[in-house]
């Protein structure tokens, strides 16, 4: 799943990834995988990361071809 996260949190909130892993309740590291596409998050800590930086769910998470299929 393809997300915006890296770039509303730097252009938009100017936030660190420290910033917003503690805002969210989760790890720095939690933060880098999810900005990497390398994990993708629970419901509840996708709504947690839009309510953080001021945008919706569907702002930031984008679903690919590849993902309906999982």
């Amino acid at each position: 799943m393809k997300n915006k996260i890296r770039y509303f949190r730097k252009n938009n909130s100017n936030f660190t990834q420290e910033e917003l892993a503690n805002m969210t309740d989760v790890t720095r590291q939690t933060i880098i995988a999810i900005e990497q596409e390398k994990f993708n998050p629970s419901v509840k800590l996708a709504l947690k990361i839009a309510r953080a930086l001021d945008k919706k769910v569907e702002e930031l998470f984008e679903l690919e071809e590849g993902d309906f299929n999982e």
